[in-house]
């Protein structure tokens, strides 16, 4: 690399930093994408239509297609809720991962692998980002660039934002591990097309354990916010259990999972944050990697604004327009998750409740499309009763 000034530098190369550089360079700007590769984030993999329609994302990434939920309290009642019409992706993120960034310098961004370390200012006053290039493994040296914007997209313990932006320290997290394992073959408790989530305390206190197909491997992991709680054990207990103890390990992954958004993406200045470093990870759900590619184009878009007319308030864009499109899903989904899975009574009574074709439908339509369904009112009115009951005692969970 011999450029020394950009219009941005985007650090960190996951699904949200990638579409920002790959948005960014379509639109004519110089963009650095500095990652630093070699990481692999514990993931269940799942990417809905509404992201591969948008993100147009080609088939040969897609390892497995989902066309089933199976729901499991802990009592083992096992609630099948069927894709009608569709199916949810299964990518791996490795590749998947690889592959937006690829897309991003095919268009013209600047890979560069490397560890950010600090920004400075020039004597003019703009920003210049150091960081520890690695084009080897074995031969690392310090260098910088200047830039008039930065973008913050290096994970849910974001160094740009603890450096950069105040109230970073202002989110929660679950702790996620997961295990990829080979598929077994032939096997009479593996379904390659259905994802199986388990509500069990003594798999998570308060959140899931989960078993995802991914074509010739399969995800199995699980996650909590107390770190007295032992996930790797966890995911053993949850391999025993769907009979996967068995299965070679390919692999371990662990990482911290952002669940609130924060309260302020921007210095101000000439700084931005994106994806899990702005805190956009679906509570309850866990789902990171629509709501980090959506979070990653409206980052591009507030920042072309900015780099076009040199008004900060344009920063501010990007979290302004996610928490309208995306703000009541999250504060729902957030209810959900501190009232059904804070105890295994409760999870029994939230898989019962899953029982229920309206439930299911309405639920499938908004994950799939990523919009809140309105058009059937009498069915949230019915849901509404049903849950009712059920927090009330009055509907029977066996």
């Amino acid at each position: 690399m011999t450029e020394d000034n950009f219009d941005a530098v985007v650090i960190g190369g996951g699904p949200a930093g990638a579409t920002t550089a790959d948005d960014l360079a379509q639109k004519g700007w110089r963009v650095l994408l500095l990652d630093r590769g070699g990481r692999i984030k514990p993931c269940g993999g799942a990417i809905p239509p509404r992201l591969i329609k948008d993100f147009e994302i080609p088939d040969h990434l897609l390892v497995a297609r989902a066309r089933c939920a199976r729901m499991i309290s802990p009592s083992d009642n096992r609630v099948d809720i069927p894709i009608e019409n569709g199916f949810v992706g299964m990518v791996n993120r490795d590749a998947f991962d690889e592959w937006l960034r690829e897309r991003a310098r095919s268009h013209g961004a600047v890979r560069q692998r490397g560890t950010f370390e600090r920004v400075s200012r020039d004597a003019d006053g703009m920003a210049r980002v150091h960081f520890q290039a690695r084009p080897s493994k074995d031969d690392p040296y310090e260098t910088s660039v200047r830039a008039r914007l930065i973008v913050g997209a290096d994970g849910a313990r974001s160094e740009v934002a603890r450096q950069c932006v105040e109230g970073a320290e202002k989110t929660r997290y679950v702790f996620a591990y997961h295990e990829i394992i080979s598929a077994p073959q032939a096997s009479s408790t593996h379904d390659p097309e259905r994802c199986d989530v388990y509500y069990r305390g003594t798999l998570s206190p308060d959140f899931y354990g989960w078993v995802f197909p991914h074509g010739d491997t399969m995800s199995v992991g699980t996650g909590s916010a107390d770190k007295g709680f032992s996930l790797r054990n966890a995911v053993g207990r949850l391999r025993e259990t769907a009979g996967l103890q068995g299965a070679a390990t390919l692999r371990r992954e662990g990482a911290p999972i952002p669940l609130k958004p924060l309260p302020r993406w921007d210095n101000g200045r000439d700084v931005m944050l994106c994806g899990d470093a702005a805190g956009v990870v679906a509570p309850s759900s866990g789902e990171g990697i629509y709501y980090a590619m959506a979070c990653g184009r409206m980052t591009a878009d507030a920042a072309h604004r900015f780099l076009e007319t040199g008004q900060v308030a344009a920063l501010k864009a990007a979290r302004k327009q996610f928490m309208k499109e995306h703000g009541k899903v999250f504060w729902v989904l957030g209810i959900m998750q501190y009232f059904w899975y804070s105890s295994d009574r409760r999870r029994e009574k939230f898989v019962k409740i899953c029982e229920d074709k309206d439930v299911q439908q309405l639920t499938f339509e908004s994950y799939m499309n990523k919009v809140l369904v309105r058009k059937k009112p009498m069915a949230h009115v019915r849901i509404f009763f049903k849950d009712l009951g059920h927090l009330l005692g009055f509907a029977r969970t066996s």
